[in-house]
């Protein structure tokens, strides 16, 4: 397998492609920020010529800004939008447009379940991860037809340094939920890892989702009681 790691942090995505050597993988390092179209379309272009044709993009970029919306500054908002929504527009464009003449490719956005249910505090992130995902589903409905699939993953509280920032009470508090904020806890009683979604990219990414497109998964232990 050959994978194209692009972080705005330079240093962490050479560490995560050497990871990936060392398991026996071919891996390039392409630092970028999603913000930038111009830095996306080129990272694209190095990437294919590096290590062929992209058949597999999935948007993880993210960041997060809390508190309640009167005190919401226009830098965090704008943030919000810039990363969550216009990164996931910029790099899903590009692969859209490599992948769409060759008829085949899988496009995956990590999301949030924040995304489709409310949450105090989090109005920003949550329309911008909605925003995402209902741009995600509309691109799969243009590009079916020639055979591109494009799926969503919105997970729910994971054990990541975001998260544990944001929760400082801890996962206990987490897992408890909080009657007061109209947060329901998570009923498989953990938070998730992040194998945990990364397991449901690799499954809807694979063969095995062949027929699966324009779908949002949730993986977040059943927190927001999805029917």
């Amino acid at each position: 397998m050959a994978v194209a790691v692009v972080d705005r942090d330079a240093e962490s995505a050479t560490a995560t492609a050497g990871a990936l050597h060392a398991a026996g993988h071919r891996a390039g390092t392409y630092p970028a920020d999603v913000t930038d179209a111009h830095a996306v379309e080129d990272l694209f272009d190095r990437a294919e010529r590096d290590l062929g044709p992209v058949t597999l993009a999935v948007n993880v970029a993210g960041v997060l800004r809390t508190g309640e919306v009167t005190e919401c500054s226009d830098a965090d908002w704008a943030e919000l939008f810039a990363v969550n929504t216009t990164g996931v527009f910029h790099t899903a464009r590009a692969a859209a447009r490599r992948m769409k003449p060759r008829g085949q490719g899988c496009i995956i956005t990590v999301s949030s379940n924040a995304g489709g249910v409310p949450r105090a505090g989090m109005a920003g992130y949550g329309a911008s991860k909605a925003a995402a995902t209902l741009f995600t589903k509309s691109l799969g409905l243009e590009l079916a037809p020639h055979g591109i699939r494009c799926n969503v993953v919105s997970p729910g509280s994971t054990d990541t340094p975001m998260q544990r920032a944001f929760s400082p009470g801890g996962p206990e508090a987490v897992i408890a939920g909080d009657p007061d904020a109209y947060r329901v806890g998570i009923p498989l009683g953990r938070l998730a890892a992040a194998e945990d979604i990364a397991a449901a990219v690799c499954f809807l990414a694979s063969d095995a989702a062949r027929h699966i497109t324009m779908h949002d998964l949730y993986v977040d232990g059943g927190a927001t009681l999805r029917a």
